[in-house]
């Protein structure tokens, strides 16, 4: 588990960081950016549930880092580890048919829910992303909104933004970022049990559209610390680089006990 510390331990200081330094990449080296590709299967017929797609993508991201493979002397470890020292970046694509069974040989892993299912890849160097996976759509292909029914009252709830519309793709990189903070902080607080829980249950969670009353009630606002620990609430804040503005809270990640 100690593979997302660094993730926990700079979690706050994201959050207080001005928008206009969220997508600050004056340090970066364009040839050393890394990713983790994710591929949603999207068959023209029958199409995948929105709600089921994100959820499979939101655990197969986290199935991925807290993978037996990416622990210590593990294959996946080094490319896990440098990539969550770094920014967390993540890459949603689509495939279909014979696409979609040819990325199955990379290593990753596939998660199904309701019939949906997404597959998250090792992180690695953008510039090397192999062909069977660069040569995938990033855009051009969005599913209706669904209605999913209430959240349960209890385990990991994904809250998007009501006041920000995204794709499947970017929400799908957006909850999969949520649920690698959800875990990265259970860890540090010391709740390994739920952990252990969450990772039996192969990191199922809910993904919920709030009201915008209910946004405004589980935002952590400007005490990210207090806020996880009274109500077990943490947020994905993005970077900006597509889709939405620098700085947005996108998701907001609810542990629920």
């Amino acid at each position: 588990m100690s593979i997302l510390e660094p993730l926990a331990a700079r979690y706050a200081t994201w959050l207080r960081l001005p928008a206009e330094a969220t997508n600050d990449t004056g340090d970066e080296d364009p040839a050393l950016v890394r990713a983790m590709p994710i591929v949603l299967r999207v068959e023209r017929d029958p199409q995948p549930g929105r709600t089921a797609l994100l959820e499979a993508a939101a655990a197969a991201s986290i199935a991925v880092c807290l993978d037996e493979r990416a622990e210590p002397e593990g294959p996946w470890h080094d490319d896990v580890d440098v990539w969550v020292r770094g920014r967390i970046r993540k890459v949603s694509r689509r495939a279909r048919g014979a696409h979609w069974e040819a990325v199955q040989d990379l290593p990753g892993v596939t998660i199904t829910v309701d019939g949906a299912e997404a597959r998250a890849f090792v992180p690695g160097l953008v510039v090397e992303t192999p062909k069977v996976l660069s040569r995938l759509q990033i855009s051009g292909s969005e599913l209706p909104p669904d209605e999913p029914g209430p959240a349960p009252d209890q385990g990991p709830v994904l809250w998007l933004n009501p006041g920000v519309p995204m794709t499947v793709g970017k929400g799908a990189a957006q909850v999969g970022h949520a649920t690698m903070l959800l875990a990265a902080l259970l860890h540090a607080s010391g709740r390994d049990d739920d952990l252990k829980t969450w990772t039996a249950n192969d990191f199922r969670c809910a993904v919920r559209t709030p009201t915008p009353g209910q946004w405004r009630e589980l935002h952590p606002g400007d005490d990210p610390d207090t806020a996880w620990r009274t109500h077990g609430t943490t947020a994905v804040r993005d970077a900006g680089f597509t889709e939405v503005a620098p700085g947005t809270v996108t998701v907001i990640a609810q542990w629920r006990p």
